[in-house]
């Protein structure tokens, strides 16, 4: 088995993508995304966080484009699904602490459960959020699991565009 960590974290990213939690085939090959129908390294190429598509194995490269991964709960499983709501409330405060360490510009929630869970908000929208979390403006993407099949390939590339876009413009990445 190979190792696996999964944060790939620095200070002051541009971005942090903040999965659920990390999917048990990401344990078993040592990498984040690396179920093949995980369409992440695809939307994060086509949405032009990267200038190549990189591949699972390549995921430390991520810093080099200013961004980063992080998982709100650390507990490894099949589907994201296994993880009950109270697991999110209880990794609320570790996982504060870790983002507002890191400091990121923007952190992209990828789905709505988690926050959701975190915050007691049902009605989150999708885009970005009106409150900061952890000192830190937040974003909600669609899921890009391959299990997420409400989402083409076209309309997760346009909303990881969105965030994308906004990065570009600071006056509006102001915490709130």
């Amino acid at each position: 088995m190979a190792r696996y960590d999964p944060d790939i974290l620095a200070s002051g990213l541009d971005v942090v993508f903040c999965g659920l939690n990390p999917a048990s085939t990401a344990v078993t090959d040592g990498h984040n995304f690396s179920n093949r129908s995980n369409r992440f390294w695809l939307v994060l190429h086509l949405a032009g966080f990267t200038d190549v598509r990189l591949a699972p194995r390549d995921e430390r490269r991520l810093l080099e484009y200013g961004c980063g991964i992080t998982a709100v709960v650390r507990r490894a499983t099949t589907s994201a699904s296994e993880v009950p709501q109270e697991e999110f409330r209880r990794a609320r405060r570790g996982f504060e602490t870790r983002i507002r360490r890191y400091a990121p510009r923007a952190l992209a929630f990828l789905g709505k459960r988690a926050l959701s869970a975190m915050t007691g908000e049902s009605d989150l929208r999708w885009g970005r959020q009106p409150l900061a979390f952890a000192g830190t403006m937040a974003w909600v993407l669609p899921n890009p699991s391959g299990l997420n099949r409400g989402f083409t390939v076209d309309a997760l590339v346009r909303a990881y565009a969105d965030l994308r876009i906004a990065l570009t413009q600071p006056s509006n990445l102001h915490a709130q």
